[in-house]
């Protein structure tokens, strides 16, 4: 009996799955190619067909979660109404290691490998000045309706969220 091709975009999806997995179970240093293969009963050169490379696997797999985890922000901020200090406080329960453990564990493991591999860094950078920039907006709206005090929105959104960052790293799961 013939098996059936999975869609490219399917099968790069479960790979993709599989490999987030792994990160948050092992971590980045510890994902090869032959256990995401083996979680998903595929050979490794499938592996290596749609992604080249274990690092641009890895890239595509951080990228893909934290474009997961803004979408989340992008609806938090289209679905809470309300005062600035609401909204902020809705964002912070989003941005903070308040629910699942698992998306944290990804960016503290997105952070600690960027060290080594300059397109990872890019990325989670990328993707973290986002979340920076709308507590800065948050902030500064806040500011401009009397409910804040801050001279530096910008400045005061780094130190929150890198508090918040300091917070994640010490939290047991």
């Amino acid at each position: 009996m013939e098996r059936q091709r999975k869609p490219v975009t399917t099968r790069r999806e479960e790979i993709i799955a599989a490999t987030l997995e792994l990160i948050a179970e092992r971590g980045i240093g510890s994902v090869r190619a032959a256990d995401i293969a083996g979680r998903l009963g595929i050979s490794t050169a499938l592996v290596f067909y749609h992604f080249a490379t274990l690092e641009n696997l890895v890239v595509e797999a951080f990228a893909a979660a934290a474009e997961r985890d803004l979408r989340r922000l992008d609806a938090v901020l289209r679905d809470t109404d309300g005062s600035a200090e609401t909204r902020l406080r809705a964002v912070l329960r989003e941005y903070g290691p308040t629910m699942t453990a698992a998306g944290w564990v990804l960016w503290i493991e997105a952070w600690a490998a960027g060290l080594r591999h300059p397109r990872l860094r890019e990325v989670a950078q990328r993707l973290d000045l986002r979340w920076r920039e709308v507590v800065a907006e948050l902030l500064a709206d806040g500011v401009r309706g009397g409910e804040f005090t801050c001279a530096d929105p910008r400045s005061a959104s780094w130190r929150v969220t890198a508090m918040l960052d300091g917070l994640a790293v010490q939290l047991d799961d």
